[in-house]
């Protein structure tokens, strides 16, 4: 086989691959903003306000996570 056949099957078989990982994804039901919403003061989220979405008692576990 020459290499130009093996170049169009390798990037057919990408693009196939992006696409149904692509349309996966969109389908899984995560709400937007999810992977915005700070939850654990990771990444440079810590900060001495409420956290929002969690309840006090994890937002208090939090708070003492980061004062150890």
């Amino acid at each position: 086989m020459k290499s130009g056949p093996k170049i169009i099957v390798i990037v057919l078989i990408a693009l196939c691959s992006f696409y149904g990982g692509y349309t996966f994804s969109a389908r899984t039901g995560t709400e937007p903003g999810y992977f915005d919403a700070v939850e654990a003061a990771g990444y440079g989220g810590g900060g001495s306000e409420k956290i929002e979405g969690i309840s006090d008692e994890m937002n208090e576990f939090y708070q003492s996570l980061r004062e150890e």
